[in-house]
């Protein structure tokens, strides 16, 4: 499915948008967790500043999320993993709200009790969870309840290569083949599962060989390439929204940050993540969009200053807004 290039300049300014958003809490998330009096990597508080606990960021992964998501409505729904950010802003989950739930904040999308790993919005019918592999089951019952409503939507499951070989993978797999589901899996291929390489840890190439044994179709996209995410997630989705059944879509996309911040990355070969940024999909989708006439300086310089500006106003909205009562902690909970 060829993309036009008002979808072609959506999916760019979203990358942008989502770089500027992983760069920008890179940084802030490192905020009193770094003593001034020490070199990074001597200690790490992972408890400190204005955004405590884990944090995983998906710089380099964009032309997943808006590959996929270009061709999603509002009605459809999205269940990413423990990287969601990337996942969120493309399905149009609103910046200011996902910022203040890293923060903690009241204002946040679960009143800042979820944190980055736990973002969940009704309205734009986004989830995530910290658990390897817990997207698959629940994007099978939000497939499962448009089809008994007689709904054309469809429900994409986001998951890494290490999820693949979780049991949660093959149940779904079979459960969405066996009754036609519209479903589409994502299998985001970084290479790493966590530390460990994906050749030391599956049996096979490529997860969407997989596919064969339920009986669904399988597409691997070996480059970490918009376009070629778009084409491909165009065809399994359009399928899917025909009532034709699942659809398994993989991706070998490049993770340009450790698995979580604060991880010394010893794992890596040296050198891999310059080699890798050589190949910035962001770039390769700008320099496209200038040969065929649709975007020149003026007009990036001109997007890139509205990214900054939303992202920047996102994580003040964050910063400034006021924490939950402590009260608040009894609401929202089951007996």
């Amino acid at each position: 499915m060829t993309a036009s290039a008002e979808h072609l300049l959506w999916m760019y300014e979203k990358m942008l948008e989502i770089r500027e958003f992983e760069e920008t809490m890179a940084k802030v998330y490192l905020e009193g967790k770094l003593p001034p009096h020490i070199q990074k990597g001597l200690a790490f508080d992972i408890g400190g500043g204005p955004v405590p606990g884990e944090m995983h960021l998906a710089a380099g992964q964009e032309p997943v999320a808006v590959g996929v998501c270009a061709h999603l409505r509002r009605e459809d729904t999205v269940v990413g993993t423990h990287r969601p950010h990337h996942f969120a802003i493309a399905k149009g989950v609103p910046l200011q709200s996902m910022a203040a739930e890293m923060f903690g904040k009241e204002a946040g999308l679960c009143r800042g009790k979820g944190g980055h790993m736990h973002l969940f919005d009704t309205e734009h019918k986004f989830s995530c969870s910290g658990i390897v592999g817990a997207s698959l089951p629940p994007a099978c019952g939000a497939a499962l309840a448009a089809k008994k409503r007689g709904q054309d939507w469809v429900a994409v499951a986001f998951f890494g290569e290490g999820a693949a070989n979780q049991g949660a993978f093959h149940e779904a797999l079979n459960l969405a083949a066996l009754w036609k589901l519209p479903v589409l899996f994502v299998c985001e291929d970084n290479k790493y599962g966590i530390s460990v390489e994906k050749s030391e840890a599956t049996s096979v190439p490529w997860n969407a060989e997989r596919a064969a044994s339920y009986g669904i179709p399988g597409v691997l996209v070996e480059d970490n390439d918009a376009i070629a995410v778009h084409e491909a997630a165009g065809e399994a989705i359009a399928r899917t929204r025909r009532g034709e059944g699942p659809a398994l879509l993989e991706v070998k996309t490049d993770r340009y940050l450790g698995h979580f911040q604060g991880d010394a990355e010893i794992y890596r070969p040296k050198g891999e993540v310059e080699e890798l940024r050589r190949n910035d999909p962001i770039a390769r989708l700008g320099a496209h969009l200038r040969r065929t006439g649709a975007l020149d300086d003026a007009a990036d310089q001109k997007m890139r200053a509205a990214v900054g500006a939303r992202v920047a106003q996102a994580f003040e909205y964050a910063r400034t807004s006021p924490y939950p009562s402590p009260e608040d902690a009894l609401l929202h909970v089951f007996a």
